[in-house]
């Protein structure tokens, strides 16, 4: 048992192999259009699985394991929330892009309000998936930290500076082919990555199971004297503030997912980006709700293997483990108890989930900033040359700037990454969902109502997660009702004194 240097062949040739394919698919790049779009001519199918390795990350491979490890199942209500989510984006708002032949997602803003609209809701974007991915990688770095501890060369070196040097080279590794090759590197390459990952958590499984002495017997065992089998929490028998502060209630799971999916999926660059390299609106439409599906399946198996590793673990806590935070219980299975060869691939199935979100996140960073930002303003007349490599250097200072925003979580507390990072976007989503809404249901409103609404939304989001009266799972629902509701209202307001001065 323990990582050995076939693990490490294994993990390094993953690395290698990954940049050289994702370099190999990026074809031949001459303008923005091929480098962000792929040239509209993905597979839907492509851009499904694309979508899942995505939204998958790191943060599903060891934080959701790790989460069930210390609580129980209630988390996967929150999928089928994300399911009904990617249905109302498909009916809602994919058709709307379709129409208007859009590059980013903010560009429907401009079209439906105004400039301005596009920019507000752009620079949240980028404000949100930094800190958001900032997270991510520095998530990512886990698992090779594990690695390195173990190092002689590396045996006087803090845990901080360890977590530093595997964030860092995590991202330069990423950045080579997302740098070259754009969009298209970036999806075909989560394709391979979503089945490795996928593979290598299958075969944790197995090998968990067959270390327990009584194999499924004893998980079930120790799972149900624990109540981590449950499932469905109504949170009835809770008070009112209680029920509204817990994240994982039935309705706060369904509806908040929903909303969740909606915003992440129906107007982050991140997810929208991929959706558009595709021919027609039913290729979209099928490969974001055949997306929602799979993720189902995954967050099922990645909650039993928490499930597992606690039978496995007696339930010890993750400090009486020697760990840092329960994020780590995963990974400290992989490398101390995994057969070798095997363990190299399972830490190369995470390293996978790892970089496909990561090079999807820097991709649609500079896309984001390209299209809605410098184009618009500072680009109207440059070439298409100029533009290719002035995206190029944003891709690149993007990568940096989430590597600062990374380092600064080697700080953060024990409190599951997972939930770190939604809750960040759940602060912005709202606001940007409620803008989008208001753009497709109401006919009559305009920029004013939509900037009214946005900012409403964000100023209550600001009270609403300063008072912690309510779980992450309803900020969306909040703030997007919030800028729904308040640009209606401003809109109506401004009809009638509209009428008033005719009058």
């Amino acid at each position: 048992m323990g990582f050995t240097a076939l693990d490490y062949v294994i993990v390094a040739a993953y690395l290698i192999g990954i940049a050289a394919v994702g370099i190999l698919t990026s074809g031949k790049q001459k303008s923005t259009h091929d480098y962000f779009l792929g040239g509209k001519a993905i597979p839907w199918w492509a851009v499904c699985f694309a979508v899942v390795a995505t939204e998958t990350s790191t943060l599903t491979f060891i934080s959701i394991p790790g989460l069930a490890y210390l609580t129980n199942l209630n988390f996967l209500q929150v999928t089928f929330g994300y399911l009904l989510g990617r249905i109302a984006v498909s009916v809602l708002f994919l058709p709307a892009y379709a129409r208007g032949e859009l590059q980013t997602a903010y560009a429907f803003l401009n079209n439906r309000f105004g400039s301005k609209a596009r920019n507000i809701a752009s620079v949240t974007f980028m404000f949100t998936r930094v800190v958001a991915d900032g997270v991510r990688l520095f998530a990512t770095a886990i698992p090779l930290a594990i690695l390195m501890r173990g190092w002689q060369s590396f045996a006087s070196v803090s845990n901080e500076h360890i977590y530093v040097i595997s964030i860092i080279a995590m991202a330069a590794i990423t950045l080579v082919y997302t740098y070259i090759g754009g969009v298209r590197a970036v999806i075909w390459t989560d394709v391979i990555q979503m089945f490795i990952y996928l593979a290598g958590a299958i075969a944790a499984v197995l090998v968990i199971l067959s270390e327990l002495p009584n194999g499924l017997d004893t998980m079930l065992q120790s799972s149900e004297q624990a109540g981590k089998f449950s499932l469905v929490s109504l949170g009835f028998e809770k008070s009112l503030s209680e029920f509204f502060i817990s994240p994982y209630t039935l309705a706060a799971s369904l509806v908040g997912g929903a909303f969740l999916s909606m915003a992440s999926h129906g107007t982050d660059q991140l997810i929208v980006q991929r959706l558009l390299t595709v021919k027609t609106v039913r290729d979209s439409q099928r490969a974001l709700i055949g997306s929602g599906m799979i993720v189902i399946v995954q967050f099922t198996i990645f909650l039993f293997i928490g499930l597992f590793l606690f039978a496995y673990y007696h339930g010890a806590s993750f400090t009486e483990l020697g760990l840092l935070k329960a994020d780590e219980i995963f990974p400290k299975f992989i490398i101390e108890q995994i057969p070798t060869g095997l363990s190299g691939l399972i830490i190369a199935g995470l390293l996978a989930a790892a970089m496909s979100t990561l090079s999807g996140s820097v991709n649609s960073l500079a896309s984001a900033t390209m299209l809605d930002i410098y184009k618009p303003y500072f680009g109207k007349n440059s070439s298409d040359a100029k533009d290719l490599f002035l995206s190029r250097i944003i891709t690149l200072l993007w990568a940096i700037l989430l590597v600062c925003v990374a380092m600064f979580f080697i700080y953060s507390e024990s409190t599951a990454l997972v939930e770190i990072a939604l809750g960040v976007a759940s602060f912005t989503y709202g606001g940007l969902l409620g803008m989008f809404l208001l753009g497709v249901m109401n006919k009559k409103a305009q920029q004013t109502d939509a900037i009214v609404g946005f900012v409403s939304g964000i100023i209550t989001m600001i009270v609403v997660v300063s008072s912690k009266s309510f779980g992450w799972t309803w900020y969306t629902v909040i703030g997007s009702s919030i800028t729904l509701v308040t640009g209606t209202m401003s809109g109506l307001l401004r009809e009638k004194l509209t009428n008033v001065e005719q009058f």
